[in-house]
């Protein structure tokens, strides 16, 4: 969650207290605004944020493609799937 009071700064105190604010970064998982002329123009984050951020942007497109599926009629019936498994597997009754 943004904190506009401690994650909006400007490019140049990010230059000025580059490892200070690198350190915040990885302490608190929040990204920083840096601005240039006032204007919101790049946004740092530490990497296992980043990451984060980009397995749950993968989670939520995984359920979308799910749902069009569902919308689509793209289904089988969950007894058919267990059934097909258990052949595929070997797996007894």
């Amino acid at each position: 969650m943004l904190d506009i009071a401690n994650d909006i700064r400007s490019l140049s105190d990010f230059k000025r207290n580059t490892v200070a604010l690198l350190d915040r970064l990885r302490e608190t998982g929040s990204p920083l605004v840096l601005t240039v002329n006032g204007k919101a123009e790049v946004v740092v984050q530490d990497a296992a944020a980043y990451q984060c951020l980009l397995d749950r942007v993968e989670t939520v497109e995984g359920i979308q493609r799910g749902l069009a599926d569902v919308k689509a009629g793209r289904t089988k019936p969950a007894q058919q799937v267990f059934n097909r498994l258990r052949r595929k597997h070997g797996i007894p009754r």
